[in-house]
């Protein structure tokens, strides 16, 4: 292992149309489904594994297991990953839903597919690919899907056989309470049953009740904790105003950013007002109380996966499509190349495979996922996935592993993540180095001394060598 992905110390922060389609995809496919499948008689071995793929919305790595926010009641979470495996370095390839899924969900990267913004829909981009929901159809499982998988209005029917798209959930009268349109959080005066969240759990827990005759592929996502943060008052309750405690922040942390970063940060945009209206405990609250009650609901699933009987034969993959800022780096939100909005919370449970409560520490990707669900499931790979199959991790979460983990925000714009360093390279050339060793804060860009340069260049040659322009945005309305 090279001299920049050596093991660090962990941050101490806290921081059914489409079905013409589908049958063709199924019709080339099925030569590997026959081989498969004789092949697992001939060896005598069990049905393929179910997949429960559950998408989390906005959720960064304040989660409990992943030590983000001291306090944070996440118990549900924390059951998961003591069932499987949890990667303390997982990162998104994109610092935004639409790119992160898409690029996710079809395995290719944005810089491949040019669609690196919330306003490209990813389907004209990629018109040939076959996404992951897709190939588990091709392949001959019971493929059903609930709640946010793809981005917003971007979602693709051809993926789905059965789809239950995402459920409204109510909000507090006189919303936007801060004038900021979906920028907002308060309790609302509901039961969790009046919640879309709750709804779409409910369209998993029915699936999962029913009979199968064959393997069966269940995506669940998830809508909080994205914007606005309106739960159910009790979640609210659980973090007392008093009781809040901002992130580690510094005076004046743009200082030695470049242009690029800065004008990425919007110091005047969000946090300006957060800090103008006194609101910065607030919105911790209001996001603090939107995860809790995402972990309520998972409760809700992974007690049905457990009464269905199927537990035991069946791959759990959690994630959240990308990081969130919560006032570092004078930031709010995601759209950005740093730490908070490029890591993710990542579990996997691999009956047979993971160890239960395993952690890795080898920097890991979400387009990770799709080449280790074909071989944990024992699918054909897809040579055209640019993902690495980390089944190796699953089986050994300290192996070697030599992948810095790549994450894209516009066209030329990347941040590289090795175990110890983070390295960021814009459009114009300008750059961040970060030591994590002895900055997990990311406070001191390093980009500019010259003992660094070898740093720079190891870690650049991971840069992707294909950059497409940006893919056709949406008609505005």
């Amino acid at each position: 292992m090279s001299s920049i992905l050596q093991t660090s110390v962990m941050r101490g922060r806290y921081r059914p149309a489409g079905l013409p389609f589908i049958a063709a995809v199924a019709a080339t496919a099925a030569g590997s489904i026959s081989t498969v499948v004789s092949c697992n008689r001939q060896a005598g071995r069990d049905a393929k594994p179910n997949v429960l793929f559950i998408a989390v919305d906005d959720l960064n790595d304040w989660g409990e297991p992943f030590g983000g926010y001291p306090g944070v009641q996440t118990p549900n979470l924390s059951r998961l990953a003591k069932e499987g495996q949890l990667f303390t370095r997982a990162y998104c390839s994109a610092p935004a839903s639409n790119p992160s899924r898409a690029s996710l969900l079809t395995g290719i990267r944005p810089s491949s597919s040019g669609v690196y913004h919330n306003n490209q829909p990813w389907r004209p981009a990629l018109p040939d690919a076959v996404t992951l929901p897709q190939y588990f159809t091709a392949n001959g499982y019971e493929v059903e899907g609930s709640g946010k998988i793809f981005h917003g209005g971007y979602n693709d029917t051809a993926s789905w056989p059965v789809y239950h798209p995402v459920e409204r959930s109510p909000v507090p009268p006189g919303s936007p309470l801060l004038g900021k349109a979906h920028f907002d959080w308060a309790p609302v005066q509901v039961t969790d049953q009046e919640m879309g969240d709750y709804k779409n759990v409910t369209y998993a827990v029915d699936f999962l009740k029913k009979k199968k005759d064959r393997p069966f592929f269940l995506a669940v996502g998830f809508t909080r904790p994205h914007l606005p943060w309106y739960v159910p008052q009790k979640y609210f309750d659980l973090y007392p105003v008093d009781n809040i405690t901002r992130p580690d922040v510094i005076a004046n942390d743009l200082s030695d950013i470049p242009k690029a970063g800065v004008k990425i940060a919007k110091p005047e945009g969000d946090h300006r007002f957060i800090v103008e209206n006194g609101q910065w405990e607030k919105a911790i609250q209001g996001y603090l109380a939107s995860i809790s009650f995402f972990d309520a609901q998972l409760g809700r699933l992974l007690d049905a996966l457990e009464a269905s009987g199927q537990k035991e034969n069946t791959v759990i993959v959690l994630f959240g499509d990308h990081g969130w800022h919560l006032g570092e780096k004078e930031h709010w939100r995601k759209f950005a190349l740093w730490e908070e909005a490029a890591r993710v919370p990542f579990i996997i449970v691999a009956p047979g495979v993971t160890k239960p409560d395993s952690r890795s520490e080898r920097t890991v990707n979400l387009l990770d996922i799709y080449p280790t669900l074909l071989e944990l499931c024992g699918l054909p790979a897809k040579e055209e996935l640019e993902g690495n199959s980390i089944v190796p991790l699953l089986k050994r979460p300290d192996a070697e592993w030599e992948h810095p983990s790549l994450t894209t925000h516009g066209k030329d714009n990347h941040a590289l993540r090795s175990e110890r360093w983070r390295y960021i390279r814009y459009a114009d050339g300008s750059e961040e180095l970060y030591d994590h060793d002895t900055d997990p804060q990311e406070w001191v860009n390093l980009a500019q001394k010259a003992e660094y340069e070898p740093v720079k260049r190891d870690l650049s040659r991971w840069l992707p060598d294909k950059n497409v322009p940006d893919a056709k945005p949406a008609k505005k309305k």
